[in-house]
């Protein structure tokens, strides 16, 4: 046999390997201009017009700076035309996220990360708005008037939310995405990312948003959806196969390994027959074990096609003890959870934040999961999770009675007389009701049993009534308290915050922004200062009343203090800030200008 066709063969195979490498080295605005075999060469025809539109409504969003009861820094200012843009600077007409750079997750008050969480899976917060017509997206515009540069993911969905016909399917497609990345500017920007090409129209679009790169928080004005009410006729020009199409986040969609197929992959019996298992058959159980806890779930579920050694160790329950199905929220359905279970027996760290949103997850398959799941559940992250109703509350109750860490942040469709079974979870170290509508009856029950609490997080809790009637009762109840969150909190009073220092002295955490009912000249933060020692992160946003006086106590008494903002005061002497700073260590070791807010000059936020 002639020579010449090995070294074709290699030559085939080094051509393969160096479109391979470009097509990983690319950068992500190159891999989703040639993100499919046939690009986005397509043309609309002439009579194909194009429509743009900004965004009608905001349906739904993981968090905001702003209260629940006014517009201003709210997720509800990115519907309409833009009221800012082109300007640039802090303006209260647009929308804003609660959170910004590292410093939060150094807080006492932060949770562990979960681990195999993909890495391609950044996001922190969203938005979710809708449009008046349904188009094939062309174009998706975000008009960033201050600190831009978090909107990493944009996608969207082929459910109609102003249909009255339920759809039979809902699909969601990511029609861009890029990794953080640092922006050295913080003026205005319409932020035109080149998006993919979808085979269904929508009027649904949702930004991820990643903030963790900022210096300080970002504004967003409105967003603008162009597109064509026809789907655009693809042009006969195409381009060559694009590498890309082998990167991990396709195979979950093309070899079936997204959430939604994991009964076929965990249920499939093919599997491949072989004389022995390589070298793995040497290896203790242990150590494939420890191996096999570095893949993701998806990696997971193509391993166990492999082998049947391989297979045993992928089903194990020792792998899933701790599962974070967040980043999966948009394939995760009843089917996935059913599939699941047999594995999950041991489950002790659950994260489903941000599933089961339009009918994926049902009450009863929820239902179904926990029961055989929930015995050994320590902590549950069901933030944005709006298929929660009273049942799924009830059977937490009962279903998780090891139960130590419940998130519901922004679970605002709960309706109130749920939270009453919370307090059946007496083992409770942390909760976070922040955005529910958590009445003051029901809270009080939970503070009354629940006296092993933590960490606590009321942030804008609009139906509870009297906050001084409820820092009464942490203080009487809850002695082992570290962190709590009272952002926006509007009526607690000095009575309030002297009970809750007094009752809870090893308090690291404490959140009293815009709480405008304090007055520092009723000494409570002064007393907060002198009872307090061990606070590491206080808040007294937008109280304009907080002085000199307040930093001095501060100085003497709290000298493990890292983070501290009176953003809105002008009380206090840039001088007294800097010998504050000075002779606090913690702070001049920690503590960056965006994380310690000493603007007095600017405007505070309404």
């Amino acid at each position: 046999m002639s020579p010449v066709f090995p070294m074709l063969t290699v030559l085939t195979m080094f051509y393969y390997i160096c479109l391979r490498r470009r097509a990983r080295t690319a950068t992500r605005g190159e891999m989703m201009n040639s993100h499919r075999t046939i690009e986005s060469n397509s043309r609309a025809s002439p009579l194909n017009t194009e429509v743009v539109q900004y965004a009608k409504e905001v349906v739904d969003f993981s968090s905001h700076y702003g209260s629940e009861n006014s517009m201003s820094y709210t997720m509800w200012n990115l519907a309409g035309v833009p009221n800012v843009f082109p300007s640039s600077g802090d303006f209260t007409q647009t929308a804003v996220f609660r959170t910004y750079g590292t410093w939060w997750d150094q807080c006492p008050s932060a949770s562990l990360p979960f681990k195999r969480t993909p890495p391609n899976f950044q996001s922190q917060d969203y938005v979710e708005l809708t449009f008046e017509q349904q188009v094939y997206p062309t174009a998706v515009h975000v008009l960033e008037t201050y600190h831009p540069g978090a909107v990493i993911r944009i996608l969207a969905c082929s459910a109609n939310p102003y249909s009255p016909i339920p759809p039979a399917e809902v699909r969601w497609e990511i029609l861009w995405s890029e990794r953080p990345t640092k922006v050295n500017a913080s003026q205005a920007r319409q932020f035109k990312p080149c998006i993919k090409q979808i085979n269904f129209p929508t009027n649904l679009i949702r930004l991820e948003i990643n903030s963790s790169l900022l210096d300080y928080y970002t504004e967003l004005d409105a967003v603008v959806l162009h597109g064509t009410k026809d789907k655009p006729v693809l042009s006969l020009k195409t381009s060559l196969i694009d590498m890309n199409d082998l990167e991990d986040e396709d195979y979950e969609e093309k070899d079936g390994c997204g959430m939604d197929s994991l009964n076929k992959k965990f249920s499939s019996t093919a599997l491949r027959e072989g004389p022995n298992n390589g070298y793995f058959d040497k290896l203790p159980y242990e150590l494939i074990q420890l191996i096999l806890n570095h893949l993701t779930l998806p990696d997971l579920c193509r391993l166990a096609q492999t082998c049947k050694l391989l297979n045993q160790h992928c089903c194990d329950p020792l792998q899933y003890i701790h599962l974070n199905l967040q980043p999966y929220w948009a394939k995760l359905n009843d089917t996935s959870l059913e599939f699941l279970q047999a594995r999950c027996t041991l489950v002790q760290w659950l994260n489903l934040s941000w599933t089961g949103n339009r009918g994926f997850i049902s009450v009863a398959g929820f239902s179904r999961f926990l029961k055989v799941c929930g015995s050994e559940l320590v902590r549950l992250e069901l933030s944005c999770s709006h298929f929660l109703n009273e049942t799924c509350l009830e059977i937490i109750s009962e279903m998780c009675p090891n139960l130590q860490d419940l998130n519901l942040s922004s679970c605002d469709k709960l309706p109130p007389q749920a939270f009453n079974h919370i307090a059946k979870l007496c083992s409770l170290k942390r909760l976070v009701l922040y955005r529910t509508k958590v009445e003051q009856t029901a809270l009080l029950s939970i503070l009354n049993f629940c006296s092993e609490l933590q960490h606590l997080s009321l942030g804008s809790c609009v139906m509870i009534e009297d906050y001084d009637v409820i820092a009464s009762m942490i203080g009487a109840k809850c002695k082992k308290l570290r962190t709590l969150d009272l952002w926006r909190c509007k009526d607690i009073t000095e009575k309030g915050i002297a009970e809750l220092a007094s009752g809870c002295p090893l308090l690291e955490e404490l959140d009293l922004g815009w709480c405008p009912t304090l007055q520092s000249s009723t000494g409570c933060f002064a007393r907060l200062a002198r009872q307090l020692p061990n606070l590491q992160k206080l808040f007294l946003t937008a109280n304009r009343s907080v002085c000199d006086t307040d930093i001095e106590e501060l100085a003497c008494n709290c000298t493990r203090l890292r983070q501290l903002d009176i953003l809105g005061t002008r009380m206090v002497e840039l001088f007294k800030m800097t010998l504050f700073v000075v002779q606090n260590t913690n702070l001049t070791s920690i503590l960056k200008p965006a994380v310690l807010v000493t603007r007095m000059s600017s405007p505070v936020r309404r």
